[in-house]
C-alpha cells in the first residue's frame, strides 16, 4: 500500500468515511493536477484553501502523502507563531503520518538521520526560528538535487512581506524566502480559508500563487452557508440590535444551559458558548461579570417559575438531529443541578489570561475575548455564539476567521447566532463574495474580489499599493484605442437596437460575450470579464443593462466617454453592470482615431454595491 492509502485508512478507521473520502479527493487531484507536472527545476508557489474549521490539515496531510507517492521526500510544515498551534500540530502530525519522520523545530539531527523515510520538521513562523532552519538546509547537502515541499498553514498570517510598500522585507517574508532559495527546487502550497490576501499579492512579489485549488467540505460541515444563506434569515439568528447589555446576557446563559442540558443528557461532556464582542480587555473583564452576574442571580434562584417559563421558550426551540430530544422536565431539573453547585466555568481568553484551551475541553463553560478567539483556535460542541465586535475599519479575512462557530460536531437543531443585523448582513456579504471566489476557483478563472465600500479585503500592509487597482462602484471604464477587427460581428449582435433605446436589461453572458470582441493593450478586458464571471458566480441568472448608441463624434484621446444624457441613464442602475456601446465615426479624419475607420468603443459602468480589488 502507499502512503496515501495507509493514511486513508487511519482515517476510515476512526469511522469517519466521508471525511476520508474528502481527503482522498484532494490528494488525488492535487497529484494529478500539480505534482505530477512538477519539473523538479523551479520554484513554484499554489494555494490550496477551503473553509473555516473545515478539515485543511486532515486535507494537506493527505496531500503530503500523495506528494511521497509522487517522490517527494522532504517537507517543512509552518504553523502560526504559537508554540501551543506547533504543538498540536507536531503531535497530529506523529499521530497520524506513523509512515514519515516527523521532527519539531529543534530536532535538526533526527531531521537529518531520517533514513529511508519522508520527513517533516514542524515549525512556527517566528523569525529567530525560520532563520536557524535556513541556515540548517544551507548547510547541508540534503536538498541538493531534491525538491523541498512546504506547507505554509494559515499562510496570509505573517508569511506575506508587511513592508511592502516600504521597498523592505520584513523579517519572516525574509527568512521564508531564504528557506525556499536554499533548495534546488520547491513546491510552497499556501493553505488557509480566508485567501483574499493571497490572491491580491502581486505577480513581481513572488508570493501570489500560481495555480488555486479549493476543497470541499465534508457533509457533515456546517460553515457559511448555513449560517448566513443568500436567499434568508436561518430561524436561529438572534438580533440584538437595541437590546440592553443585562438583558442579552440572560438570554445568552439561559439558552446555553438549556443546549448544555440537551448535550450532557445525550452523553456529551463539552458544551461552550463563545462571546466576542471586543477587542478591548476592559469589554472582555466587563462582559465576563456581566455573564458571571446572571450566574450568581439564577443560582440563587434556580427554582423560580419565571426562570422555568424562560428555559421552556428556550426548549421548544429545540430541533436536535445527531441525538433524540429530551424531556423538558429532565433538562430543566440537571440546569437546576448546573446552577446550584455551580458546575460552570467563565473562561477568558487574551493576551493576558491564564486560561488554556484545557479550560473549556469539558463541562459547561462561557467563553468571552477578542483577539484570541480567531484564527487557528477550535472549540468542541460550539452551538451558542454571541457576536457583536465593531471596528471603524472592517476587514473580511479577519472577520471570516472569527467564525468559530464553523465545523463537524455542531448539530444544526441546536444553534443560535446573537447578533446585530448590520455585522449579520457584512457576513452575508463576506460569503456571497466567498463562494464567488470558490466558483472562479473551480472553473480555473482568473479570481476577482468585490465587496460593498467600508469592507476591506484584508490588512493594508501587506498589499503593494502601487499595483493594487481599487475599482470604485459606479464607476465608468472605456478602453482608449480598442481594437475592431469584429466590427462586423459586435454589429450582428447589436443590430436589433437602433441606438435610441434605455439601457434594456440583459443576460451578464451577452455582455461578456460582446467583451470577447475587443482588444486593447491597454485596457484589462479580462479583468473586467472576470469581474462579470464573479457576480455571475454569485447568481448564476445574474443579469446587467445594454446601451447602444450609433453615428457618435467622440475625437480620439477623450477623458469621458459618454454624454450627460447617456450618464445619467447609465448611473439610474446602480445595482448593475452597465455596457454602453459607442459606434463612433472613427473614419472622419477630424476625429484622429488611429485606424481612421468606423469602431465600437465599450464603456463599463461597475455596479454601485462595491468595489473592486484587482492586481496587476
Amino acid at each position: 500500500m502507499g502512503y496515501l492509502d495507509n493514511y486513508i485508512d487511519k482515517i476510515r478507521n476512526e469511522g469517519k468515511n466521508g471525511f476520508a473520502d474528502s481527503i482522498e479527493k484532494t490528494a488525488k487531484q492535487i497529484g494529478e493536477k500539480r505534482l505530477s507536472q512538477f519539473d523538479y527545476a523551479s520554484h513554484q508557489m499554489g494555494l490550496l484553501f477551503g473553509n473555516i474549521q473545515s478539515g485543511k490539515t486532515g486535507h494537506i496531510f493527505g496531500v503530503m502523502c500523495e506528494a511521497v507517492d509522487l517522490g517527494f521526500p522532504f517537507f517543512m510544515f509552518l504553523t502560526t507563531d504559537s508554540t501551543t498551534l506547533q504543538e498540536q500540530t507536531y503531535d497530529r502530525a506523529k499521530n497520524y503520518l506513523t509512515d514519515f519522520v516527523v521532527c519539531n523545530e529543534n530536532e535538526e539531527q533526527k531531521f537529518r538521520n531520517h533514513g529511508d523515510k519522508p520527513v517533516v520538521v514542524v515549525v512556527k513562523k517566528n523569525y529567530r526560528v525560520l532563520k536557524a532552519w535556513a541556515n540548517r538546509f544551507r548547510n547541508t547537502n540534503m536538498l541538493l538535487g531534491n525538491p523541498l515541499f512546504i506547507i505554509d498553514d494559515e499562510a496570509d498570517a505573517a508569511s506575506l512581506n508587511t513592508k511592502v510598500n516600504q521597498d523592505k522585507v520584513s523579517s519572516i517574508n525574509k527568512y521564508l524566502q531564504d528557506i525556499i532559495d536554499t533548495a534546488q527546487s520547491s513546491i510552497y502550497l499556501q493553505m488557509t480559508g480566508t485567501p483574499q490576501s493571497l490572491l491580491l499579492q502581486s505577480s513581481i512579489s513572488g508570493w501570489h500563487p500560481l495555480f488555486v485549488d479549493y476543497f470541499e467540505p465534508g457533509n457533515a460541515y456546517l460553515g457559511g452557508n448555513f449560517f448566513f444563506p443568500k436567499d434568508k434569515t436561518p430561524d436561529f439568528v438572534r438580533f440584538i440590535d437595541g437590546e440592553p447589555a443585562s438583558n442579552l446576557a440572560r438570554d445568552v446563559v439561559i439558552r446555553h444551559l438549556v443546549v448544555t442540558a440537551q448535550l450532557f443528557l445525550t452523553g456529551h461532556e463539552v458544551s461552550n458558548c463563545l462571546i466576542h464582542t471586543s477587542r478591548l480587555q476592559s469589554e472582555h473583564n466587563r462582559t465576563a461579570r456581566e455573564i458571571s452576574n446572571v450566574l450568581d442571580e439564577l443560582s440563587e434562584s434556580s427554582d423560580d417559575p419565571k426562570l422555568k417559563a424562560e428555559m421552556k421558550k428556550e426548549y421548544d426551540t429545540l430541533a436536535p438531529v445527531k441525538d433524540p430530544k429530551q424531556s423538558f422536565e429532565d433538562i430543566y431539573q440537571l440546569v437546576q443541578k448546573i446552577l446550584s453547585k455551580k458546575e460552570f466555568n467563565i473562561v477568558k481568553l487574551n493576551s493576558s489570561s491564564a486560561d488554556t484551551s484545557e479550560d473549556y475541553a469539558n463541562g459547561c463553560n462561557f467563553i468571552v475575548g477578542g483577539t484570541n478567539l480567531g484564527r487557528g483556535v477550535t472549540f468542541s460542541q460550539l452551538h451558542t455564539f454571541y457576536y457583536a465586535r465593531t471596528s471603524k475599519h472592517p476587514q473580511a479575512d479577519t472577520m471570516w476567521q472569527h467564525n468559530r462557530m464553523f465545523g463537524y460536531d455542531r448539530d444544526k437543531g441546536l444553534i443560535s447566532l446573537f447578533i446585530t443585523h448590520e455585522l449579520y448582513n457584512l457576513f452575508s456579504e463576506i460569503n456571497e463574495t466567498n463562494n464567488a471566489i470558490v466558483e472562479q476557483a473551480r472553473k480555473g478563472e482568473k479570481i476577482t474580489i468585490s465587496y460593498p465600500d467600508g469592507l476591506n479585503p484584508t490588512r493594508e500592509n501587506v498589499l503593494d499599493k502601487s499595483l493594487l487597482n481599487i475599482l470604485p462602484g459606479n464607476s465608468n471604464h472605456f478602453p482608449s484605442n480598442p481594437h475592431n477587427n469584429t466590427f462586423d460581428e459586435i454589429s450582428k449582435m447589436v443590430e436589433k437596437f437602433d441606438g435610441t433605446e434605455a439601457p434594456q436589461e440583459v443576460t451578464l453572458n451577452l455582455i461578456i460575450k460582446i467583451l470577447d470582441k475587443f482588444e486593447d493593450d491597454n485596457f484589462n478586458f479580462a479583468g473586467y470579464k472576470s469581474m462579470i464571471q464573479s457576480e455571475m458566480h454569485k447568481a448564476s441568472l445574474a443579469t446587467g443593462m445594454l446601451m447602444v448608441r450609433r453615428n457618435r463624434n467622440i475625437t480620439y484621446g477623450m477623458r469621458a466617454l459618454l454624454s450627460p444624457n447617456d450618464w445619467a441613464a447609465t448611473n439610474a442602475f446602480t445595482d448593475k453592470f452597465v455596457l454602453t456601446l459607442y459606434q463612433v465615426n472613427g473614419d472622419n479624419p477630424e476625429l484622429n482615431w488611429p485606424e481612421g475607420k468606423k469602431l465600437w468603443v465599450p464603456n463599463i459602468k461597475l455596479p454601485g454595491t462595491s468595489n473592486i480589488y484587482m492586481i496587476d
